[in-house]
C-alpha cells in the first residue's frame, strides 16, 4: 500500500504542470478589400462651356470678326443678323478691254511704220499696265442678311485670305444660330414648370 503510494507521487512530481493556454488580447488585421468593394474614381466631367473665339483681322484691318460680330469697313453688324456671307472675285473687264485695244493699235502703227520706236514701247506699256491692272480687280463681299437685302461692300488685294475670312465667318454664323437655337430650347423646356396648371376651362366672355 505505502510502495504504490509512494510510486504514484514520484510519477506525479516528474510531470510538469500543464499552463493554461493564453489568448492575445491584440486585433487581428482585417482582410483586404475584393476588388468589387473598393471605390470607383468617378471620372470629372469636362466644362460644357465652349471656348471663346478668338478675334481675326484682315492684313489692312478693313474687316473685323469676333465671336458675335462682323465689322466691315467701319459698319458694324451681328452674326444672327447674318444668314451667310459671299465671296466673289470680280475682273474689270472695261480695264480689259483698254488694254487689249492699246496693246493692238501701237503693235499696228509700229508695224506699219506709223509710230517711232519710242512711242510705240510706251503706247505697249501703257496698254500692259491696263491689263494688269484688268486682271487684279477686286473681291466682292455680299452680306446676306435675314430679311433684309443684302449689303455689299468691295475688297481690294489677294482672294485667298478674304476666301478664308468669309469660310470662318460663314462657320461662325452657323455656331452662332445653334447656340441660340440651344438656348431657346432650353428656355422652352423650363417654361412648363413655371406656368401655373391649365384647368382645362375658358374664361367666360365678357358681356
Amino acid at each position: 500500500m505505502s510502495t504504490t503510494t509512494a510510486g504514484a507521487a514520484v510519477s506525479t512530481a516528474g510531470v510538469a504542470p500543464e499552463e493554461p493556454a493564453t489568448v492575445s488580447s491584440a486585433p487581428a488585421d482585417p482582410p483586404p478589400p475584393s476588388p468589387l468593394e473598393q471605390p470607383i474614381a468617378t471620372p470629372v466631367a469636362p466644362s460644357s462651356q465652349p471656348a471663346p473665339l478668338p478675334t481675326l483681322r484682315s492684313t489692312d484691318g478693313r474687316l473685323v470678326l469676333t465671336a458675335t460680330s462682323l465689322t466691315v469697313n467701319g459698319s458694324t453688324i451681328g452674326l444672327l443678323e447674318l444668314e451667310a456671307v459671299e465671296l466673289t472675285p470680280v475682273r474689270w473687264l472695261l480695264w480689259y478691254l483698254l488694254g487689249g485695244m492699246t496693246l493692238a493699235g501701237f503693235a499696228l502703227g509700229f508695224l506699219q511704220n506709223w509710230l517711232r520706236t519710242f512711242p510705240a514701247m510706251l503706247g505697249l506699256a501703257t496698254g500692259a499696265l491696263l491689263l494688269a491692272y484688268g486682271r487684279r480687280g477686286t473681291n466682292r463681299l455680299r452680306l446676306h442678311r435675314l430679311g433684309r437685302e443684302a449689303v455689299h461692300f468691295a475688297l481690294s488685294g489677294e482672294a485667298a485670305q478674304w476666301q478664308k475670312l468669309a469660310a470662318e465667318t460663314n462657320r461662325r454664323i452657323r455656331r452662332a444660330h445653334d447656340e441660340a437655337a440651344a438656348a431657346t430650347a432650353a428656355l422652352l423646356a423650363d417654361a412648363p414648370s413655371t406656368l401655373p396648371p391649365d384647368s382645362g376651362t375658358f374664361p367666360p366672355p365678357n358681356v
